[in-house]
């Protein structure tokens, strides 16, 4: 009898272990490839990893699907090199890819061949990956800031000193910036923090009772009060696109340059960051709020009518290269329609 009630425990608990799993981790649908997807093909340079999924993958986000990937695997960075041959297999269940080595090429073009191809076009996003600066709540505290210029001047260009609260960071390099936008969150209305204009650049020369800077570039002249923090490594990110694991919904905080939409190829800030597990090569997609549609059909003129709320609408796809611990920074990939400020953004 024991044995009998112990087997019907084991079995109850096997049961109800198997029901959660199923509730939790539901199987990913099939990678869809697009209608003449190559079987083969050979890296180029001026090829992208986000240019290369379009031309395989009807959801480009799955590249590491594609690969079969794990999780340590797609948050790491993955390098393509031109002149290597890509091969699609399709004779599985799901389509696989795989990389062949790289061929042969006339010396002169070796060193460009030895640069793994960036996950998205650097030439749109170099200027956002050290400038417009998003200085957090908090971060105001560490910096240094302006608190006399050489000569008596009351503004400072290119090859002039300035002098500093004092500083215990070394670093060569140092970037020169103003707060000026307060980037407010959409639904919260809480102040995520505030972006900050670059006023050019500067060379730490010593450090006494005040730290001494020479400018070393100036976009714009420099007064007291305007900060210096140390510059930031200019790296193109190179990380597989790819979704997060889990479900995440934000919203379009703002464009850069003060603008109101924005399209394929621009810039623009998202009010999720690190706290909430964004992370570089971040795949999200962009939705427009689905429009409130009233009911008069067969009512009387002046009868109340019934609303209806239409659900979103899926119109673009995002690429994360820039994160902050509250905001981050977006690449619009496709945009069927302008993106607005404030329009929703979540997983796919």
């Amino acid at each position: 009898m024991r044995r009998i009630i112990f087997a019907l425990f084991i079995s109850i608990i096997a049961s109800v272990g198997t029901t959660a799993l199923a509730a939790t981790a539901a199987p990913s649908k099939p990678l869809e490839l697009v209608v003449g997807a190559p079987d083969r093909y050979v890296v180029l340079p001026g090829d992208t990893l986000w240019s290369l999924a379009n031309k395989f993958l009807k959801d480009p986000y799955r590249w590491g699907d594609l690969w079969r990937l794990n999780k340590d695997e797609v948050k790491s960075p993955q390098r393509l090199y031109p002149g290597q041959v890509l091969t699609l297999n399709t004779s599985g269940s799901s389509p696989t890819m795989e990389a062949s080595a790289i061929k042969l090429v006339p010396r002169e073009y070796i060193e460009q061949f030895k640069v793994g191809i960036p996950s998205i076009s650097p030439t749109v996003i170099e200027p956002f990956l050290t400038e417009p600066l998003v200085m957090e709540t908090g971060d105001m505290q560490g910096v240094a800031r302006v608190v006399a210029l050489g000569d008596g001047r009351v503004l400072a260009g290119a090859g002039d000193q300035i002098y500093t609260t004092p500083v215990t960071t070394t670093a060569n390099l140092w970037q020169i910036f103003r707060p000026t936008t307060a980037l407010v969150d959409p639904v919260s209305k809480a102040v995520l923090g505030h972006e900050a204009m670059l006023l050019g650049t500067a060379k730490w020369v010593q450090t006494g009772e005040l730290s001494e800077f020479r400018i070393l570039t100036s976009k714009l002249e420099t007064t007291a009060g305007d900060r210096l923090l140390p510059a930031p490594h200019q790296d193109v990110p190179s990380y597989l696109p790819h979704a997060p694991d889990k479900q995440l919904e934000g919203r379009v905080l703002g464009i850069p340059g003060g603008l109101h939409f924005a399209g394929t190829n621009s810039v623009i800030t998202i009010n999720l960051g690190k706290k909430d597990g964004i992370e570089r090569g971040h795949v999200l997609i962009t939705e427009l709020a689905g429009p409130t549609v009233e009911d008069r059909q067969g009512r009387p003129k002046y009868d109340s009518v019934a609303s209806y709320q239409l659900p979103n609408s899926r119109n673009g796809m995002l690429f994360v290269f820039r994160v902050f611990d509250q905001v981050s920074y977006a690449l619009v990939m496709s945009a069927g329609r302008a993106i607005a400020l404030g329009d929703m953004v979540r997983t796919p």
